[in-house]
């Protein structure tokens, strides 16, 4: 049954993740780490940064809620190989999307936010993410020029 708390949890999802500094949120729904399986509610301001990075053989769900993204995913020297156009069920535009292989992805959000619900394997170690070295760090002064270089090649990729 769905209560009023989770409708309240979900909205501090959304404040938290369109107002602090890094400028996203998440609500896991897994009790810890070491979980087998990982359920979360994220939240993604529009000028947030998801450096390109990759699990190894662990996939990775995408199902949006709200707001619109991009899941764009990458060859290994960093030129865009796909990109998935999402939104919620209603927009006709994909709702939900796995990510099976190892391959270096990111997200790009159109919208003021995006709300999704995102899944994947257990257990969390931080150092089995691999970011791509062909990107910059978060934090470094480098990060709004690659942003705005990757927007461009996406929207490319769309009249290509």
């Amino acid at each position: 049954m769905f209560i009023r708390t989770e409708i309240d949890r979900w909205a501090e999802v959304v404040r938290k993740g369109t107002t602090n500094a890094r400028k996203r949120s998440r609500l896991c729904a897994h009790p810890g780490p070491d979980d087998t399986l990982h359920e979360m509610l994220i939240c993604l301001d529009r000028a947030t940064y998801i450096r390109p990075h990759r699990h190894g053989a662990k996939p990775e769900s995408f199902h949006v809620v709200e707001g619109e993204l991009d899941v764009v995913i990458f060859h290994d020297d960093g030129g865009v190989r796909e990109v998935v156009r999402m939104g919620p069920y209603q927009s006709g535009k994909a709702f939900y999307y796995r990510v099976m292989e190892p391959c270096f992805h990111s997200v790009l959000i159109h919208t003021p936010f995006a709300l999704f619900h995102e899944t994947t394997t257990g257990p969390f170690n931080r150092a089995d993410t691999e970011f791509a070295v062909w990107s910059p760090a978060e934090g470094d002064p480098g990060v709004p020029a690659f942003v705005e270089r990757l927007r461009a090649a996406v929207a490319a990729s769309r009249t290509a």
